[in-house]
């Protein structure tokens, strides 16, 4: 599985080489993604000020990806994590770090990218180059 944050759930809002990147392959892995209420919120606060129609493609967005709850496992790493990144990229980290079927993030956040590279964790941002938190 791979655990989208708002970041990556919002990037098919805005049109662009990355948003046409990203609805390419969240369509090809739409079975493998998982999101987190957090991540809903993020993308509809991101379609809030963007009209009609962004709102209702968060919606869409919003109804066709799985949600995974928050669990003490998560809360737990997310508590570690959150010396090094905010509150919200830690619950992040920590949902996805804990959950025992998720290998990957899929996220545009620099920093939650580096952070979740040092967990192991494959990271995925369609659209940019390998290792882009990096450089």
């Amino acid at each position: 599985m791979i655990y989208a944050d708002g970041s990556a759930l919002s990037r098919a809002l805005v049109p662009g080489v990355e948003a046409g990147a990203w609805l390419r392959w969240s369509t090809e892995h739409a079975a493998e993604l998982v999101t987190s209420p957090l991540g809903l919120t993020e993308l509809r606060r991101a379609a809030l000020p963007l009209g009609p129609v962004a709102r209702a493609q968060a919606h869409a967005i919003a109804t066709s990806v799985e949600v995974v709850r928050f669990f003490d496992q998560s809360l737990e790493s997310a508590a570690m994590a959150s010396s090094v990144l905010p509150p919200f990229q830690a619950l992040h980290l920590g949902i996805a770090v804990a959950h025992p079927e998720v290998v990957g993030l899929a996220t545009y956040d620099v920093l939650l990218a580096r952070v979740a590279s040092i967990y192991a964790l494959d990271v995925v941002s369609p659209g940019r180059a390998e290792g882009w938190w990096d450089a």
